[in-house]
Formats: structure tokens, sequence, C-alpha cells
């Protein structure tokens, strides 16, 4: 059985070759996989960086005293050498750093950044309501964040870091606690827009539970100035906060109050981040793996959701869908991807238009706590001390802002044949397949798929441009696919027939040495089989061919990649 390459750490990277024979350059994503035809490729632009979940260390006692102040350094510093290993260029932490919010604690989550500081990569962190809780003796953590995290004001520790901005206009105890800031170069650059809405010393609104302070509303003029994509000069932008839009567990929300609250305060948000390409808003809270499309109260606008896997001792479990602190919302909520009762992290790959996530959590799992950590229950664990984790990639999705996206299954169809895109002269389609994972989440919702492409510029030796085709995979740390056949055309004038019907030329993807290679070739099973002819739904998976009446050739597969039509293969 041959097993897809796992070499490249994402499928989007920007390819031109060294050759006159290059096409006008266009504006596309890149991948690592596509290589041009003389294997020559230019030195990658890509750039990541690292997401992690609250930090909380719940327990009162520590039997190995590794998590002193109420944070969870022993897990820190695991994840921690995760980012250093993998070369981020910085690290976005959701909120809830500590426990209790005292000044020694602040300064402690400080002090277990260290390690990324001494390895060059900045640190990002906000507030979350962990951080309001010593809140009548340090005014709400905000001074010592604020002394902490210089670098969200941009006045040191930046490591790249350019361009911030903080609502100051609104009140003063915003600054550097709301805050925005660009990383990247132009063409393949980002803005994250961080956003505190906990409460301050000059505004308090007790509210479904928890201290809010400056709203969404008192924000929105700042916000949508710092989103607007006319201006900002960057490609990307990406929103995050502590709270959840719609949580899984917590039942408040971004919006002051729960999920019901203020519905035109919501619709102006999730229009705000819709039309200027915000495509994730990231947050932390309620300490699960989770991938959600959550659609405003006026059913206009939607927002992908991620919810941060827990870096804490502190595990969620989700509330039944019909519970009455609902208020009737979960109807705008469409599951896409969930984890429980893991610790986790997150790589988001920029490069030009693309942007690539991988999921890493632990193999381990199954903690099975919302209070404290670990359960001892069938973990092996009985003494509450923090293991050493062993982290493997779970899953891997994405967007280009030069594709599209199609959900499949759930609701949704559940047949692939509605992926369909175009690219310059380049049409692809998926003329069959099914999904058939009928996995899931823990309210008994069935998750729906999103399949997202994108697209590359074709290089010279190629014969049409280069698809870039991810979240076909379906089931949690594997990277097979449901079996498809995907249709791409050719130029004619570029083909001989007498060799086309031989089949010299087809689908080709990447081997492990970047040369193009038969698509079917890397497929998990299946015996690669040529056909001359049109595709038929008998033909089973790596039966590949060209149909010359529409000038199209096919191939069934089973895993995601970047996939061109190429002669000579």
């Amino acid at each position: 059985m041959m097993k897809i390459s796992v070499r490249y750490k994402t499928i989007c990277a920007a390819i031109v070759i060294l050759s006159l024979l290059l096409t006008t350059v266009m504006e596309v994503c890149g991948s690592s996989l596509a290589y041009a035809a003389t294997d020559i490729q230019k030195p990658s632009t890509a750039w990541s960086f690292g997401v992690m979940g609250d930090t909380q260390w719940t327990l009162a006692t520590d039997p190995a005293g590794n998590n002193p102040n109420g944070v969870a350094v022993s897990t820190i510093n695991q994840i921690n050498q995760q980012f250093i290993s993998k070369g981020v260029k910085f690290v976005i932490q959701v909120g809830d750093l500590t426990e209790n919010g005292n000044d020694a604690d602040v300064a402690m989550r400080a002090t277990a950044a260290q390690a990324l500081y001494n390895a060059g990569i900045g640190f990002f962190p906000m507030r979350g309501n962990h951080e309001t809780y010593a809140n009548p003796t340090n005014g709400y953590a905000i001074a010592a964040f604020q002394t902490s995290f210089p670098q969200t004001q941009c006045l040191s520790r930046t490591f790249g870091a350019t361009n911030c901005s903080s609502p100051s206009s609104v009140s003063s105890d915003l600054t550097g606690m709301s805050y925005s800031f660009d990383y990247g170069m132009a063409g393949s650059n980002a803005r994250f827009v961080i956003i505190d809405d906990w409460a301050t010393p000059s505004k308090r609104v007790d509210t479904a539970g928890y201290p809010y302070g400056y709203s969404i509303t008192d924000q929105q003029s700042w916000i949508n100035n710092r989103l607007d994509k006319n201006s900002r000069n960057t490609t990307h932008a990406f929103v995050l906060s502590h709270q959840n839009p719609m949580g899984e567990n917590h039942q408040d929300s971004l919006f002051s109050g729960y999920t019901n609250a203020n519905p035109d305060m919501q619709n102006a948000f999730f229009a705000s981040l819709q039309n200027n390409n915000v495509k994730y808003y990231i947050s932390g809270h309620d300490h699960i793996h989770q991938r959600s499309i959550i659609e405003s109260p006026d059913g206009i606008s939607k927002i992908q959701e991620l919810i941060s896997a827990s870096a804490s001792s502190k595990f969620y479990t989700p509330k039944d869908l019909t519970d009455a602190k609902w208020y009737g919302q979960k109807y705008r909520e469409t599951s896409v991807s969930q984890e429980l009762n893991a610790v986790g992290f997150y790589i988001f790959t920029i490069e030009g238009p693309c942007v690539t996530v991988d999921y890493y959590s632990d193999d381990h799992g199954g903690w099975l706590s919302d209070e404290s950590y670990p359960a001892a229950t069938g973990n092996g664990l009985t003494n509450k001390v923090t293991p050493i984790f062993n982290f493997v990639k779970k899953a891997t999705w994405g967007y280009s802002l030069n594709g599209k996206e199609f959900l499949v299954g759930g609701t949704n169809s559940s047949s692939y044949d509605l992926v369909l895109d175009k690219f310059g002269n380049t049409s692809a389609k998926i003329l069959s397949g099914t999904y058939s994972n009928n996995v899931k989440d823990y309210n008994g919702r069935i998750l729906t798929q999103t399949v997202n492409t994108g697209w590359i510029a074709r290089t010279s030796g190629t014969l049409s441009n280069i698809l870039v085709l991810w979240g076909m995979t379906s089931t949690m740390g594997s990277t097979q696919c449901d079996a498809y056949t995907l249709s791409m055309n050719y130029e004619p004038n570029s083909v001989k027939i007498k060799q086309a019907k031989k089949g010299f030329i087809g689908i080709a993807t990447t081997d492990a040495n970047g040369k193009w290679v038969k698509a079917v070739s890397k497929n998990i099973g299946g015996n690669p089989k040529f056909v001359s002819g049109p595709w038929q739904p008998n033909y089973g998976l790596g039966t590949y061919g060209i149909d010359t009446s529409t000038k199209t050739v096919w191939a069934v597969i089973n895993y995601n990649g970047n996939f061109v039509v190429a002669p000579g293969i």
C-alpha cells in the first residue's frame, strides 16, 4: 500500500520557475508541493504563526510543583517547544492566561513565554475572564498586562510585528488590551485584530455570568477601520478574542450576553468580517477543539469560528443543544470538526492568498474533566501531574482567496460533484465521490466537510493551471479521503491526439523529489489503470484516462493535493 508523502508542510506555496518560458505572473497561492517541469523552485515566502488555548492551572495543589501562580507552565513549556521546532514567527494565546489574574500570576505567564523570546519568536496574548478575577485589587489586571506584554503596543519584543493600534479613543483602558498588528511581506502578509471586551476600571457590565467592559459596539468603528480590505494593505486578516460568538459549553458570547443578546451588534460584527474577507475568527474559553460556521442573526453573514483546544488543566463538555440558555440559537451553527478532552495547538501557514491550518493534539486525550486535570479514571494517572504529551497532526484545512469553499455532508448534499472551479483557462470539477463519514459531534450532529480550492498559475511544461485541493479528508488523524473522480481540461493545441489516447498526458501531482508523477500513483490503495475515453461510474480507485471529445483528463484518487495536467507522466 502506497502512502502519501508527508514531506510537505503546506499545500500552499508560490511557485515560479527560473525559465524564460514562465507564463505571465498572476496572483496565485503557492505550494511547496508544486514544482515546475525543470524541478527548480523559487525560495518559499511562506511563514507561520502559532495559536494556543487557555493556560490556567485550576488545581489547588500540584504535586510536582511545576505550575506556579495558577499558570499551567508544564503544558506551556511542552507546547512552546513544538512552536520552536516548527519555526513559527510568533504565537498568539487566546486568553485565560492565569487562574486568578493577580499581578504575580500575569508576570508568571510572561516568564513562561521566555523560551519563545529566546528563540526569536514573538508572543501576543490577550485577557480572558480569569484575568478579571482579582478585580478590586489590581484594576482587572490591565496594568500588569501592559507591563508584562509591551509587545501589544509595539513597544518591545515585537519580533517583526508592526503597525500596532488600539481603540484608545474609546478608552485609555483599552490601550494594548484590544490591539492590532501586521506581519509579513507585501502580498503574503496579514493583519491581526485582537478584541478585549472584559471589565475595566472605567466600565463594567455584569451579564450572562461574566464581567463585561467595552462592548463590540463600543469598538466596532475601530474594528471596521482595522479590517477594511481597501485600506489595510494586507492580504489576510484574522480576528481573535477570548470569547466565542457561539460556544459549545459556555453560553455567554462575545456580544455582551447570551447568544440571543444584541442581534444588531452581532449583525454588524459578522458583516464586518465577511465583507473584509476575514475567513477565521479564533477564540478560546471552551477548552474544546471546535470548528463551526456561524450565521448572523439576520442570516446575511457567516463566519468560520475556531475554538482552541485546551492548554490548561480543564476540559469542558458541550451542553445540550436544547438547553434553555442557548435561547434557541444553535440553529445558526454548523458543526465542522470537534475533538474533546485533548491538549492541542495550531500552526497557521500563509503564502500569497493561501492559508493552511494544521491542528496538533496529544495522542492520548480523553482527560474527561470539566474542572481538574487529569481525571484519573482510565488514564493511568492518579497523581494529577502533567504527563509528557506526544503531539501528532490531527487535521489540516485552509482557504485561498483565489478559490472557493464548498460545504459537503451534514445538512448539505453528500456528493462531491458540487465542487467546480475555474482559474484562467483551466476548469476543474469533481465528477463523482460521496462523503461517507457519518462521524458526529458530542451532540449528535453529523459533521459538515469544508472543501476548498485554490490555484497556482501554470508553469512551463504543464498543460493547465495547477489546482490546490484540500478539505477532502474527513477523518481526524487520517490523510485518506473518500475516493473521488477529478476532471481537468487541457490546452488542445499542446496535445498530440495519438499520444493523448495512449495515456501520455494526464492529471499529475508531485512525488517526494518534486517531480510530476501520475496522480493515481499516490493513492492509498488501488491499482493504476489507463482508459481512453470518458469516465464511467463503474471505474474504481486508480483508474485514469482522457476524453479527447471534451478535451479533459480525469483520475479516480483518494487524497488531497496539488494537481495539474502534464505530459510525459
